[in-house]
């Protein structure tokens, strides 16, 4: 059999094998060293009292001829989805029919799959530097050319560095699609209202599709900054978002998201016309997705209840906390740490000029602390490194501690 090529040839998932790699090394030729890993994407606290526990009942109820559920409502179940919408965007001005709002398993597998609404020659851009699994996905669809040098050959990429405060310069001409994640991983930083309404602007312009990844908007602490892609004017016309309970509620291991697709979001057919999106998606979610277990979507309900809200804004303000110790130390080093107040990531410029690898390889040898080259996230990472807070408090001390003397003995 043939195989696809666009696959098949793909550069290997180089970032994490690597960092694994270096990692192994350095404890085999330092056995006991304890290393203190700060580079986790992964929530590392346990799930929310109120949410296991209705976990555990909806699962008992399946055991019962009158509990059982089998296949669920197409889009997902009614109860969680009501939920969604008033406490995800009636609560912040933004009216969404039922409809319009699809249950899935993760942010990661929708931003991945939604660029089968695209034509095979549709041209994307993504912010640099970017969360891979972006490019991946139009990569195996053999939308971005060749990989030379790098780079892909049809991908536009779009630096969102320290030196233009993070603001994407958006291109003049059109791209089809642009995928942005607010706040922002790998750099956890933020748009203002305005600056988010000028994209929008520009995509209504040009006619692009902006896909919003919105999966860390729980950690956003300034009402002002938006939290839904809808609340800007005009980006039902042009958006589609995504949203997840992994970061929210540490669902990474229990897996529930959500994607909403506005029903008068339109599509250029090659033969001429339009077509609806929201209806594209519906048909291929009808094909490929069996939805989310009955189990599942009712924990997910219970992250909604007042039990839930409180324990689950305990645990983000941990993880905010640990943000803040990592950049009060990066800060006291001169190091221009970014994010951390709004997402669980910091990004900081490494010292020296250094490249991201040579200081992981530094800090690794130092500080027996493990973080992020920024070139993993693109070339405009750069002499870029990204640690998370998503440790626990003790570790995240120390590890700040060690950063900061390491730092300091450059």
């Amino acid at each position: 059999m043939r195989v696809n090529d666009h696959l098949a040839t793909m550069p290997a998932g180089y970032l994490f094998a690597e960092i694994a790699k270096r990692v192994r090394d350095h404890e085999a030729a330092h056995p006991g060293s304890p290393l203190i890993r700060m580079g986790i994407g992964d929530v590392t606290l346990p799930l929310a009292g109120a949410v296991a526990k209705a976990l555990a009942e909806a699962a008992m109820d399946m055991t019962t001829p009158e509990g059982f559920h089998g296949y669920g409502p197409e889009g997902g179940y009614r109860f969680l989805k009501e939920l969604i919408l008033r406490h995800d965007y009636a609560a912040r001005g933004v009216h969404l029919e039922e409809d319009e709002l699809f249950i899935t398993d993760g942010a990661k597998t929708d931003t991945a799959a939604l660029q089968e609404l695209f034509a095979p020659d549709a041209l994307i851009a993504v912010t640099d530097p970017v969360y891979p699994v972006y490019v991946d996905a139009n990569a195996m669809a053999g939308r971005l050319g060749a990989y030379q040098d790098g780079r892909w050959q049809r991908l536009v990429t779009l630096p969102v560095t320290h030196e233009n405060g993070f603001m994407p310069q958006l291109p003049r001409h059109r791209v089809d699609a642009l995928y942005l994640c607010l706040p922002n991983n790998p750099t956890g930083t933020v748009l203002t209202r305005t600056q988010l309404q000028a994209i929008v602007d520009w995509a209504r312009e040009k006619g692009t599709l902006l896909i919003f990844d919105a999966a860390y908007k729980a950690f956003i602490q300034d009402p002002d900054i938006p939290q839904s892609i809808y609340e800007l004017e005009g980006a039902r016309e042009v958006a589609i978002e995504c949203c997840s309970f992994s970061k929210t509620a540490g669902f990474t291991g229990v897996r529930c998201a959500w994607t909403v697709v506005p029903r008068q979001l339109m599509g250029r057919m090659a033969k001429g016309g339009d077509a609806s999106l929201n209806a594209m998606w519906k048909r291929r979610l009808g094909s490929k997705f069996n939805g989310v277990s009955y189990p599942v979507q009712r924990a997910a309900a219970a992250v909604y209840s007042p039990e839930g809200q409180g324990q689950i804004r305990q645990a983000l303000a941990y993880y905010q906390q640990n943000a803040a110790l990592l950049l009060k130390a990066l800060s006291d080093t001169g190091c221009e740490p970014v994010g951390g107040v709004h997402a669980p990531y910091v990004w900081m410029k490494t010292p020296g000029g250094m490249s991201g690898w040579a200081f992981f390889d530094y800090l690794l040898r130092e500080a027996q602390v493990v973080g992020t080259p920024g070139e993993g996230f693109g070339q405009g990472g750069a002499g870029c490194f990204r640690l998370t807070a998503f440790s626990t408090l003790e570790h995240t001390r120390e590890a700040a501690a060690r950063l900061r003397a390491a730092i300091n003995k450059l």
